[in-house]
């Protein structure tokens, strides 16, 4: 994934990190669990004071890291650190009924599988390393742009 900066002539790439996307194929259909593609905005910037590693579950932070978990627990793809909720852009594309981003809970994220990123195996959210989730976070603003192509 990398971070734009756009000029008056172009876009530049700011920063980059190594993520992780669905272990099925892209797909911005409902059920999928493909990552949809296009024009997507922040929605939602989530867990600002939340430790690393500190596990999500709705949105809201359980008050326990991933390692606090059980192991069969911590064996699922945990959602971890800070989450950045994405809204589709694209009407009958990434937004819509059938196929909305924002409505099949698509974010960016921090994982507690973090052995994992490099390959495809997320449930169709984009997944970080949990300390360049937090870096991102820190720079990302409810609004801003994401681009999602495969």
């Amino acid at each position: 994934m990398a971070l734009l900066h756009h000029t008056q002539n172009a876009a530049q790439i700011k920063l980059r990190y190594r993520i992780s996307s669905s272990a099925k194929p892209a797909s911005c259909q409902a059920n999928s669990f493909g990552t949809p593609t296009g024009l997507h905005q922040i929605a939602d910037c989530i867990g600002a004071t939340a430790p690393a590693g500190m596990v999500f579950k709705g949105r809201r932070a359980t008050g326990r890291l991933a390692s606090e978990y059980p192991l069969n627990e911590q064996a699922s793809n945990l959602i971890t650190s800070r989450i950045l909720r994405l809204r589709g852009l694209e009407l009958a594309h990434n937004s819509g009924q059938g196929c909305d981003s924002f409505e099949r809970y698509i974010y960016i994220h921090g994982t507690n599988h973090e052995d994992r990123i490099g390959q495809p195996f997320s449930g169709g959210c984009i997944e970080m390393f949990n300390f360049d989730i937090i870096a991102l976070f820190e720079i990302a603003q409810q609004g801003d742009l994401v681009y999602i192509f495969n």
